[in-house]
């Protein structure tokens, strides 16, 4: 296996506009993926998410890299709180919306996992993480806009 990229499509029951704001929005993500979340969704902004209850929480560093309402969305994640994020030190996250039909098709896409100069088993560690995250997640994210979308 490679390790390199994740890759997901997923498609949601909601317009582009709708899951922009689920996938940036602090208190939508809260509903869907970090128990956590502090950030502003414009390009170069730094927040936090953060996963666990204290005092086991872990509190992840997050620079937003683009912001594109109602197209693109991506950050760089998983780098020492202390440093800039950068293509050699972190792991970058798009979430990419088309309308498909009378909803969005998500695809979501994590590099840079081979980027990072990990180890081979710490890489390979990271990355099933990563997918066993991400495939825990989306399904979440797929059924917090079917109820928000319906409450609307």
């Amino acid at each position: 296996m490679e390790y390199g990229s994740i890759e997901r499509k997923i498609h949601i029951d909601a317009t582009p506009e709708v899951v922009y704001e689920v996938v940036t929005a602090p208190e939508h993500l809260r509903q869907w993926w970090p128990d956590d979340a502090d950030l502003d969704p414009v390009p170069g902004a730094t927040g936090t998410i953060s996963f666990g209850e204290p005092p086991n929480t872990e509190v992840m560093p997050l620079t937003v890299v683009a912001a594109d309402p109602p197209r693109r969305f991506s950050f760089r994640w998983v780098y020492d709180d202390r440093a800039v994020a950068t293509p050699t030190n972190s792991l970058l996250v798009t979430f990419d919306l088309v309308p498909s039909g009378r909803g969005t098709l998500l695809r979501l896409t994590e590099t840079g996992f081979r980027e990072r100069g990990w180890e081979a088993a710490v890489l390979e560690e990271h990355y099933r993480d990563h997918v066993t995250g991400w495939d825990h997640f989306l399904p979440r994210l797929v059924d917090y806009v079917a109820r928000l979308v319906s409450a609307r």
